[in-house]
């Protein structure tokens, strides 16, 4: 319960704080390329529930039909306003809003795609027992750097040892890495 009311409240103050961040980057996302400026992906969320996500589109739109599923570094499929939006990680601020409205956490394991879920060890799916966050313990130590069994071993860590005082430990060490764009792409 003390995990869901900060969720909430911190939530609420980031959609606050960044509302003029969040219109601006709608309009530069619409006016910079054709599509929506939301994009809706498919995620899989506690216990093991399809999740919807939201982040600011940073892809050309039917990017799914043009290339693999996954991104990978230097993929074309990126928009050059996209580039910019993931390297500071502001295309995932919408998630303030599956956060406030329950569906993710401030800090937790990263939701994941159906596809790489229906694979997990029973190992692995212990990442399922909590709701997944914007940030996590792989975001602060590597991100984009880490092979998915290395995110997956850190987020099953957190499983373990998750509390609040975790929970704004990885928060503080996230803005830290934001600001040196380090494993970002």
């Amino acid at each position: 319960m003390l995990k869901r009311s900060f969720d909430i409240l911190f939530s609420l103050f980031m959609i606050i704080l960044l509302s003029p961040v969040l219109i601006l980057t709608a309009l530069l996302v619409k006016f910079t390329s054709k599509g929506p400026v939301i994009f809706k992906h498919k995620r899989v969320g506690l216990n093991g529930k399809d999740i919807f996500v939201y982040k600011f589109r940073t892809m050309v739109p039917d990017a799914e039909k043009l290339g693999p599923g996954l991104t990978e570094r230097n993929d074309s499929r990126v928009t050059k306003f996209g580039k910019f939006l993931r390297r500071t990680s502001i295309d995932e601020f919408p998630q303030f809003f599956n956060t406030l409205f329950g569906s993710m956490s401030v800090a937790g394991p990263r939701p994941e795609i159906p596809e790489i879920v229906r694979d997990y060890s029973a190992f692995q799916r212990q990442v399922l027992a909590l709701r997944p966050g914007i940030t996590g313990f792989p975001q602060i130590n590597g991100r984009a750097d880490l092979t998915i069994p290395k995110k997956l071993r850190l987020d099953v860590y957190y499983t373990k040892h998750q509390n609040i005082c975790f929970d704004i430990y990885i928060i503080f060490k996230t803005i830290i890495v934001l600001f040196t764009g380090k494993g970002a792409f």
